[in-house]
Order: structure tokens, then sequence, then C-alpha cells
């Protein structure tokens, strides 16, 4: 449905009643110039193209509140992307509407450069959270309460969670269904969603861009692309996954992290890449070089298996996983970080 204010939409430009944003974001990484981005804005140099490129997209950021008597919010924001014309004219922008852990409402408006969406609130306490049309890279720019008031939702631990595209979200068909943030609302955490698509290769200025952010639980999920994209052998992995956990462990010593390692992709379980590793070689090097580091000494690092979270019917596209692909996967990493006790009952707010 659509159902945009237009009284609001010719106020673009006022600021009567509007709220600044900043306190409603939530999975929030860096900001540049005012727009959360995932990766640091100052130290874009040293990463590759693709990671730099999929880090302005801002996957998992959204806006969470709680309301008081307000009949609905409006939304103030500006569509980043695509810069032409005639590419944003054939794209929809939808916001889902999301309280205490399951959706509410779906308003899908019209594409505009810059507008007002109006979305109607249950007379409901708790806690609220709307996810944007990520593929939009909306910019939000203000928000005000219709018939009463809105404040930010309470604070939540941090997680932060570093991937590929899986772990980015694709092929679910909306934000809130990407497993981290599904698994995100079942633990009560802040999730934010560092996983870049085409890449999540160890990139080892990653980890250390990952080292300088607040964190109060980490997860890594990465090496499907070590297989083709960019190949390695399992040797490299082996000692990748020790670096990428060792520069990761300068900033965050104590900090519970759980590594998960890829989940089923048919076409690459027993194919060699072009040097010589299948996937099944990458998978076991990642796990055993986790396991490495916890005989070490890392009694705040786990493990969890990627090769049987999924079966075939699961995925997408032979590597993606689907909807139900994606809830299996935030229903393995939420049983895994409870069953470590990384996350438990009293981290709730």
């Amino acid at each position: 449905m659509t159902t945009t204010d237009r009284a609001a939409d010719a106020d673009l430009t006022g600021s009567s009643g509007w709220l600044d944003p900043a306190p409603y974001l939530r999975g929030v990484a860096w900001r540049d110039d005012g727009r959360p981005v995932r990766a640091d804005p100052a130290d874009l140099d040293r990463l590759p193209w693709d990671t730099a490129e999929r880090a302005a997209v801002p996957v998992g950021v959204r806006l969470e509140f709680t309301a008081r008597g307000a009949t609905a919010v409006d939304i103030r924001y500006r569509a980043a992307l695509p810069t032409r014309a005639d590419e944003l004219r054939d794209l929809a922008h939808t916001f889902a509407l999301w309280h205490d852990g399951a959706l509410v409402t779906e308003v899908t408006e019209a594409p505009e450069r810059e507008t007002v969406v109006r979305i109607g609130l249950p007379d409901r306490r708790g806690r609220f959270t709307v996810h944007p049309p990520e593929s939009q890279c909306p910019e939000i720019l203000g928000l005000r309460a219709v018939g009463g008031s809105i404040a930010p939702a309470p604070p939540q631990p941090r997680w932060l969670v570093h991937g590929d595209s899986i772990t980015e979200g694709w092929w679910s068909t909306r934000p809130a269904h990407a497993w981290p943030a599904a698994a995100g609302r079942a633990l009560a955490l802040d999730a934010v969603n560092l996983g870049h698509a085409g890449a999540g290769r160890g990139e080892l200025a990653v980890a250390q861009q990952m080292a300088g952010l607040p964190a109060d639980v980490l997860t890594l999920a990465f090496g499907t692309n070590c297989w083709s994209r960019t190949p390695f052998s399992a040797p490299l992995l082996y000692e990748t996954v020790r670096a990428f956990v060792g520069l990761v462990r300068q900033g965050h010593p104590d900090t519970p992290m759980l590594v998960l390692s890829p989940v089923l992709r048919p076409e690459a379980e027993r194919t060699p890449n072009a040097l010589g590793a299948t996937l099944a070689d990458l998978r076991t090097a990642l796990e055993e070089g986790t396991r490495a580091r916890v005989a070490a000494g890392d009694d705040r690092l786990a493990l969890l298996p990627g090769r049987d979270i999924l079966g075939p019917e699961h995925l997408a596209d032979g590597l993606h996983p689907n909807d139900t692909g994606h809830a299996l996967m935030a229903e393995a990493v939420t049983a895994a970080l409870r069953g470590t006790g990384f996350v438990t009952p009293s981290d709730r707010p």
C-alpha cells in the first residue's frame, strides 16, 4: 500500500517537528559525512574495490524506537542510488515495520529522489523497528511522530557480523529476513552487518577495521569466495583465518567470537579451484585454523561448522540461501551463541 503524507512531502525543506535520526539508527558501523557506511571511510584505500563498493550500501541499518500515543511515524529520506532518473522510476521503495520480533506491515512508495513515507503504528508498547529499502541506499533525514511521541529504543549489546554476500543477505526477499537480522532479533542484539558481497575473503584490512569498532559479540562467516572469485589453497586459508582472528583480537582480546565455516555450495564441494582446493578442503582448513587458535588458549572463540546447516533445497541459486535457508542459518547461529554462553538472557537490556 502507498500512504505518503502529502502535506509532509511538501515540507521537505522545513524542520518543524522533525527529529534527528542519529539516535534512532541501529546497525551503524561508521559514518561518512553523516551517512552510515560499512567500512572505515578514512581507510578505504587499503580495501579491494568490491569491498569498498559494497560498504557504501547501508545493509542492516534500521530505525528502532518506542512510541507513546503515536498513530504513525513519518520518515523523511533521500534515495541516493541509482543516479539515473529512468532507473529510479522503475524501482519501488518498501519500508517494513516490525514490532518485538514480528512483522506488522509493509509500506511501498513510488520512488522519488527525496520524499516522506508515513507508516501507521499499532497501539502497542515495546520496540518498533523499521527496515528501509537497502538497495536504494536511503539516507534518513528525519523522523517525526504523528499524534503522540517517539523515543529511541533502549540500546542492545552490539554484534559485529562479518562475511560475504550470504551474510549481506543476498536472495532474502526482505532485509529483515537476512540471517544476521533474524538472529539479531532472536538474541536481542544490535546486529551490525559487515557482509560484503563478492568479497569476504579474509581481507586483513577489514580485520583491523573491525578491531577498532566497539563490539560485545563478533561473528566471522567467510570462505566460499576463496574457492572461485579469488582462489585460495587450503594452507593459505588456514593461515588467513588465524591471521584475521589475531588482528581482530588486537582490539577485542576478550570479546566472544564465533566463526561460521562455509555453508553448502554443491558445485564447489568436490571441484578443485585454480589452486587445487575444493570447497570441502577450504572449509576444513578454516575450521582447523579456528580450532588451532582455540587450542592455543583463545577460550572466547568458538566454531560453528556450516556444511550441514543447509540442504540443496535451501539455496535459491545454488549458492545463496532462500528465505528458509536464511532462517535456518539464523537458528543455527542463535543456538551456537547461546550454547557457548556468549549470549545469555542476562545480556538482554
